[in-house]
């Protein structure tokens, strides 16, 4: 028993960082988790291998020293309900607003991070695009995109949003305003 006592304390002990949810920052000055996919940034593969998992794609732009980002990280994400939601949900993929490594959108063309994220009129971070199943020919991921959410947002508001675009809210009559309001007064909290 104290044999398997220790090996359990020496795997719990060993696994590396940000292996149940917590960030750690990457040396491009990013927080990493490992719900974060490490792709070749080419959007129709990874919407493809997203598809291929039954997850949705996202997109989360982040930049160094962004303390909206790190409230996300620090105070949202970690939430044990939102970290597991994303892991059997989502396929994301992190995005430097002023990185440089290439990124093909949906439209067939190529540029490095920081100029996507000037194509795409990105402003803030971290901002994340959630993505549909399908993307029609020529479009670019803002155009695709069934919702862009720009800044750090609470706990309630971060999983009801990944909740809603899971259950396609953005097809039907209910806004995403009108859908929050209403899990929150079903939860209590409003």
């Amino acid at each position: 028993m104290r044999l398997i006592l220790g090996l359990l304390l020496a795997i719990t002990l060993s696994s590396p960082a940000g292996a149940t949810g917590e960030a750690v920052m990457g040396d491009d000055g990013l927080h990493k988790t490992d719900w974060m996919r490490d792709t070749f940034k080419d959007l129709r593969e990874d919407l493809a291998e997203a598809n291929a998992e039954g997850k949705r794609l996202a997109i989360i732009f982040e930049q160094r020293g962004c303390i909206y980002c790190k409230k996300m990280h620090e105070e949202v994400f970690p939430v044990p309900e939102i970290d597991a939601y994303i892991h059997e949900n989502y396929f994301f993929i992190q995005m430097n607003m002023f990185g440089d490594v290439e990124v093909t959108d949906f439209d067939g063309e190529t540029l490095p991070e920081k100029d996507m994220a000037r194509k795409w009129g990105m402003l803030f971070t971290p901002t994340i695009l959630y993505l549909p199943e399908e993307v029609a020919d020529g479009q670019t991921a803002p155009q695709a995109a069934v919702a862009a959410i720009p800044g750090a947002f609470s706990r309630y508001t971060t999983l009801n949003l990944m909740t809603w675009v899971i259950e396609h809210g953005y097809d039907g009559d209910e806004t995403f305003q009108k859908y929050h309001a209403r899990k929150l007064t079903e939860a209590g909290l409003n």
